[in-house]
């Protein structure tokens, strides 16, 4: 049978790209994609089909950013498969983002510069805000609803014959510094793209060591400095067609800097291709582009507490029964 791969988030960017790059890999997939609307989801099948006319690819209306979503939507796809082999949790999103061109300059000052463009460590912050369900909206969207998305789709991923896989896209921006266990919504601070992030980490840790005997595994990816409509929102459009020479100078320095999406989802791709068996749980596979443009993986250990994400753990699982309660009509 074929191998069934979920990717969340596939309308564009890394999501999009990955899509047609894992159809590049195998074309006997069965590709699901996971878009926020009927149009969306429509209109990025039209675009993966444009290239890949015999692929078999199938499309869920899902919002991670809205748990009625993610419950309908997990409810679909329990009807519609046996088992899913591949659940990429690609989806994220960065509102209001704000460049701290001050912190930059002191950088260049302190010869931290680099650092903190690869990072973006200390000169990113973000305007958060509640979203439908009185969740923080980052989250919800980068963290929560694929949680609960893992959570419904268990049945699906565990106990198979092959083993299944779960690759999150985090971000070297996940840092300890912007996450706190006694707010891990990340409701008091402006750092909540780097916490969330932070936060997929440490779940991805505790995901292997609940499930790895039932035969799922957990990963989490760095996809580097991609352009795309998130990055976009960062600065004036303008302005990037302007920096753009310099960033593909600073990519001799700066290997993270993979700039296009293709490039982004060397990792993804990568992962697919691994036996997740003989894979480290407490590394991050980041994907990295010389600056000559060859693409290659590098896997970095995490700065990650294992006691803290076991706590984070069950923080998860005492928020999703309380949303459960509310959408119990949503449940089989």
């Amino acid at each position: 049978m074929e191998r069934v791969v979920l990717v969340t988030g596939a309308s564009g960017g890394v999501g999009l790209a990955l899509c047609k790059r894992l159809l590049d890999e195998d074309g006997r997939i069965h590709l699901c994609i996971a878009c926020r609307n009927e149009q969306k989801s429509e209109a990025t099948r039209d675009l993966i089909l444009a290239t890949h006319p015999s692929a078999q690819v199938s499309t869920v209306e899902m919002d991670l950013g809205n748990l009625a979503s993610v419950l309908r939507a997990a409810r679909e796809l329990r009807c519609r498969f046996q088992r899913l082999d591949f659940v990429y949790l690609n989806a994220g999103i960065m509102p209001n983002p704000h460049v701290n061109f001050k912190a930059l300059w002191h950088g260049l000052l302190t010869g931290r510069l680099l650092h903190m463009l690869t990072t973006a460590e200390g000169i990113m912050t973000q305007t958060d805000r509640l979203n439908g369900d009185g969740l923080q909206e980052v989250f919800a969207t980068n963290l929560f609803g694929h949680f609960m998305l893992v959570r419904q789709l268990e049945s699906l991923l565990c106990g198979n014959e092959k083993p299944s896989r779960l690759i999150w896209t985090s971000s070297s921006n996940a840092r300890e510094s912007a996450f706190s266990l006694s707010d891990y919504q990340h409701a008091k601070g402006q750092e909540s793209y780097s916490s969330s992030k932070y936060a997929t980490d440490l779940t991805s840790v505790v995901l292997n060591r609940k499930f790895n005997d039932q035969g799922l595994y957990s990963s989490v990816v760095c996809p580097g400095l991609v352009m795309s409509n998130m990055t976009y929102r960062i600065l004036p459009v303008f302005l990037w067609m302007l920096l753009m020479p310099i960033m593909w100078l600073i990519r001799f320095f700066a290997k993270t800097y993979t700039l296009t999406p293709y490039n982004g989802a060397e990792a993804h791709v990568w992962l697919f291709k691994q036996k997740p068996e003989y894979l480290d749980s407490l590394v991050k596979y980041h994907s990295c582009t010389s600056g000559l443009g060859r693409c290659y993986v590098e896997p970095r250990k995490m700065d990650v507490d294992e006691d803290t994400a076991e706590k984070l753990y069950q923080k998860l699982l005492e928020l999703e029964e309380q949303s459960l309660e509310k959408y119990h009509d949503l449940l089989d």
